[in-house]
Formats: structure tokens, sequence, C-alpha cells
């Protein structure tokens, strides 16, 4: 029962760990980016398009992580050359990718809100040798997809970027002060830039693991929030990526959890309220920690 129950919540835990990783890059360079969820529907539709029609995940995971790339740097353009808020550009950008994904469904397929592709590639199943023979730790890292790989790899990545490369550094002085970042030669808009494909890139091969991970199919609604819980658990994390990486954990047990109490006949619409209530919950304790932190700087 255990063993089930993290294996799910290692499942769940992949899209939330890439998405929340390009969050956290983009909020050190200095941009909250909200459009992390329209990045993760629009990666998990051109997952489901190209990998039915190249027959092959691996092309639709790679369509998918080109897209959110591109469509980053519709995030930072507004923000950093005119001044726009970053919410306001943010949740304008999630339902203009919303409405573009239900438009082109009905378009050119004819369907509204699920769309099933044929010879879809789902992810294949990786078992990792050396892990088979550990006890408990093999059965759950058993039939794992790349995608999960990728995100546990991204961890350490991210965290020798930031912290020991210069390109680290000049993401952090960026994300800092874009005007002292000028005045000491860098390009920070530029980087703020660079940071926002990054978000974008990872936050679209999110998508395509709901895609082609989990469920096989693309619908409208199958990101379903889960960009906003990326959102709060790099803030839960303070842009550091390891305990960014624990939130999503957390977020991903309760979500998991409450689809099993579900199965089992609890009230529906009530589980299904769980994970954004720790959501809320999380947010709220982070406000208060920062406070708290604020006062005693001043005091």
């Amino acid at each position: 029962m255990i063993e089930s129950l993290v294996a799910s919540a290692l499942l769940l835990w992949t899209p939330l760990a890439l998405a929340a990783t390009g969050g956290l890059l983009n909020r050190v360079g200095g941009i909250v980016n909200i459009g992390l969820e329209g990045h993760m529907l629009a990666g998990a539709l051109t997952a489901a398009l190209v990998s039915g029609a190249a027959g092959d995940w691996l092309a639709g995971v790679a369509a998918a992580a080109a897209t959110g790339a591109l469509l980053g740097l519709l995030i930072p353009v507004p923000i950093t050359r005119l001044g726009a808020n970053p919410i306001v550009v943010g949740l304008g950008y999630n339902i203009m990718i919303a409405g573009v994904a239900g438009y082109l469904l009905s378009k050119l397929f004819g369907v509204s809100g699920t769309l099933r592709v044929p010879g879809l590639d789902p992810l294949p199943r990786l078992d990792l040798p050396f892990l088979a023979e550990v006890p408990v730790l093999g059965v759950l890292m058993s039939g794992k997809d790349p995608l999960f790989w990728l995100a546990v790899l991204a961890l350490p990545a991210v965290s020798m970027l930031l912290r020991h490369t210069r390109a680290g550094l000049r993401l952090r002085a960026a994300g800092a002060g874009a005007e002292t970042a000028r005045s000491l030669g860098l390009p920070a808009t530029r980087i703020r830039d660079q940071s926002s494909v990054l978000a974008g890139l990872l936050a679209g091969v999110a998508g395509a693991q709901l895609c082609l991970g989990q469920v096989g199919l693309f619908h409208t609604d199958m990101v379903a929030g889960r960009g906003f819980i990326a959102l709060a658990a790099f803030y839960f994390g303070r842009s550091r990526p390891l305990p960014t990486a624990a939130a999503c954990l957390l977020f991903a047990f309760f979500d998991a959890g409450q689809a099993r109490v579900q199965t089992g006949g609890g009230a529906a619409h009530l589980l299904q309220t769980l994970p954004y209530l720790v959501v809320a919950v999380v947010l709220t304790v982070t406000g208060i920690r920062e406070s708290r932190r604020r006062t005693r700087r001043a005091g």
C-alpha cells in the first residue's frame, strides 16, 4: 500500500519538479513566471501531435521542449521592455494558450476538450540495473520513465550551475538588480530572456511527461493547476533546487493520496481540493516566515 502510494507520488512529482526547476531559474534571474501553466499545456499538445505523427516519443519530447523554449520569450519581452506587470502578463499568457489550444482542437480536429492522437508513442519505462537489487528503493524506482530521471538529474545540475559557474553568477546578478548588473557590464535583459527560455523549455517537457507518460492523450484541462503548484513549490523552497523538489514531492503525495481515497469512495469534490489547500497553507506559512525575517532584519 505504502510503496504503491510512493510510486504514484513519484510519477506525479515529475512534471511538478521539471516545471518548478524552470520557474526557479527564471525567478533567480529576476522574473516570476506565472506562465508555467501555459508552457505545460503547449508542451503537452505539441508532444501529442508530434509523437503521433512521428511514432516516436523522443521526437514528441523534443518538439515540446522547443515549443516551450520559443514561447518562453513571450513572457519577458513585455515585462523587461515595456514594464508590464508580471502577474498580468503570465495570467494573460495562460488564457491565450488555453484559448489557442481549444481553437485548434475544434477547427483542425473537430473535437472539443479531448484529443486522442492515433499512433501516439508513450514514454518507455526504464529500470536501472544497479538499483534493481536494492531493497525497497529498487521497487520504488523501477519502471520510471526517462523524464523522471531527467528531473532527478536536473536538481544537482541546476544547483551546480547556480553555485559554481560563471553563468550562475551572472544569472544571480541579473536577478538581484538589473541596473546594478548593467553597471558591471552584464547584459541583464538578455540574461533574463535566457532564463525565461530555460523555464519554458523545462515546463514544455513537463507537459510532455503529463501527456506521454501519464494519460496518453491531450485534454485542454490536463495541466489542472500544476503550473501554479510548481510556482508555489519554488517559492516555498526559496528558489533552491533541493527544497523546491521536496516541496513538489509533498504536493505530489497529497495529490496521490486524494486520488486513492477518492477511488475508495471518498467525497470526490472535497478531496480534489486537498492538493490546492496544501498549496494555500504552504504559501501562507512562507509569507509569514518571510515577514518575520524582514522584521528581524529591520530590528
